[in-house]
């Protein structure tokens, strides 16, 4: 195909597709335009079945990630070749953002336009408001700014509504956007219009948020389409709209989408230089509140240590996944030479019973523990067969040494509430006798349970395990009532008895 006519055809296509093949245009035309990767065609399948039956987009997604060049700026131009009688609004929390969108797609239409039969109208030189001889155009405003006059009949764009966190924790602040969409962007939309919202979540309270506790999912029976892209999927939302296995990491614009390790090294030095709760609001898009909680993220990042003392006992502790829930707990820890406990690994995941006792297993190998603490509230003396044929079969496949002498498998079983049984060890962890020493990294998603659980919330697997994990090595005090083994007797009893094995309700995987 000759360039003429490799030109012909990506006119025809990106007039047609989706707004993705208009960023592959610019590509052929300026390399450095924009580079389309996974995510970006998934956003733009979506983006191409607006309508009047899909009427609300939502698209969450970490910053920086091209998310708005392809919903503010591909968008409207694709829009417009298509559609090219219609009005689109491009938004953003200000008025100059916008305005900066505005601009490109005028630039576009100036340069490339006759392409697509698109042509600015004569003397019309306004950023903020301009129009196509066939009668489309953009009007660009700031969140909080007017619309008036301009009937939005193509589609209207809010991008990142919210300014920073300090506003989105501003209850007025939210209140000021939120009545600003209601009584202003949605009021310019002839009736049939498509909305699309794309944002980094700050708050569970931000705009995001709340159209989503007005309208709900369309999954739901509710209204808006949503499709959430963590940086590093974890399967707490579901199944990833990109199909990624738990754990594997978002594409990016500036890195090859089949460069997994420079993907990984890129989400990953993210996530090491940013506090818990900004990881998981801004890059996991599940914003958290701060208040109430065990811990505070200032304690735990001070619990953070690079050095930790020698071990006297090593464990591993399960939560297993049951009872209703899919996620297994599970964390690798040891009680050091200073009497305190250091949480090494975290495993957590959602994981089917095989799963996790093979996980937990795999764990209790590699950091050479001595024993295995498993919640067995759900599953009964079922819980310790899972782990006992897990590590048999582990031998089998090599994956585990055949010499290597199997840890006990301690049962134990949750006789409080949450509440109760997690104070204590929050209590321990302010005191100083519990410290985070992650041997890839900050143990992030652990320390985020634990500065955002709130009672009555659904139970995360992370915190019950490193309960189980403090009460079987630490031996706190006045807690015996809390968690207890078969045997009838408290962990810290087995724990101090000096044998973590037979006699206490412990027993050998073989």
């Amino acid at each position: 195909m000759s360039d003429a006519e490799l030109d012909a055809e990506l006119r025809r296509l990106a007039a047609m597709r989706d707004p993705a093949t208009m960023g592959l245009y610019l590509h052929r035309h300026d390399p450095g335009a924009f580079r389309i990767r996974a995510h970006h065609r998934l956003i733009a399948s979506h983006l191409a079945e607006l309508g009047p039956d899909r009427d609300r987009l939502l698209i969450v997604t970490p910053p920086q990630v091209g998310k708005s060049t392809l919903v503010s700026e591909l968008l409207p131009w694709w829009w417009l070749a298509r559609r090219p009688r219609d009005r689109v609004a491009i938004t953003s929390y200000a008025a100059s953002l916008a305005l900066k969108k505005s601009r490109t797609v005028r630039r576009w239409v100036g340069e490339h336009g006759h392409e697509f039969g698109l042509r600015l109208q004569p003397g019309d030189s306004a950023i903020y408001d301009w129009s196509l001889t066939t009668g489309g155009g953009v009007r660009a405003a700031g969140v909080g700014g007017s619309l008036t006059g301009f009937p939005t009949t193509g589609v209207g764009i809010v991008d990142d509504p919210h300014k920073d966190r300090q506003e989105a924790e501003s209850p007025l602040m939210r209140d000021r956007v939120w009545d600003w969409w209601s009584s202003v962007f949605l009021s310019r939309l002839r009736p049939g219009v498509p909305v699309v919202m794309v944002l980094t979540r700050w708050h569970q309270d931000d705009l995001a948020g709340r159209v989503l506790a007005q309208e709900g999912r369309v999954e739901d029976g509710g209204r808006w389409r949503v499709v959430h892209l963590e940086a590093i999927h974890t399967g707490r939302h579901g199944p990833d709209p990109l199909g990624r296995a738990t754990g594997a990491p978002l594409t990016h614009p500036a890195i090859a989408d089949d460069d997994q390790a420079a993907l990984s090294a890129h989400w990953a030095d993210k996530r090491r230089t940013s506090t818990p709760r900004d990881w998981g609001a801004l890059y996991q898009g599940d914003p958290q509140p701060a208040e109430g909680a065990l811990l505070s993220y200032d304690l735990l990042m001070a619990r953070r240590c690079s050095s930790p003392a020698g071990a006297q006992r090593r464990a591993v502790a399960v939560d297993p996944s049951g009872g209703g829930r899919d996620t297994a707990g599970i964390v690798a820890g040891y009680l050091g030479a200073d009497e305190r406990l250091y949480l090494t690994h975290d495993r957590t995941g959602v994981m089917s019973s095989d799963a996790w006792s093979r996980a937990a297993c795999a764990l209790a190998a590699e950091t050479g523990a001595q024993i295995i603490y498993v919640e067995r509230n759900y599953g009964g003396d079922m819980t310790t067969l899972a782990v006992r044929t897990a590590w048999d079969a582990l031998q089998r496949e090599g994956t585990i040494p055949s010499d290597l002498l199997p840890p006990y498998v301690q049962p134990v079983t949750a006789r409080t509430g949450k509440l109760l049984r997690a104070e204590p060890i929050a209590q321990q962890w302010q005191e100083d006798r519990v410290r985070t020493a992650g041997a890839a990294g900050p143990l992030v998603e652990l320390e985020q349970e634990w500065a955002t659980w709130q009672p009555g919330a659904a139970s995360p697997g992370r915190i019950d395990a490193s309960v189980y994990l403090a009460y079987g090595l630490l031996r706190p005090p006045s807690t015996a009532q809390a968690i207890s083994s078969p045997a009838g007797i408290s962990l810290s009893q087995a724990a101090s008895s000096g044998r973590t094995g037979s006699g206490l309700g412990a027993v050998r995987l073989r």
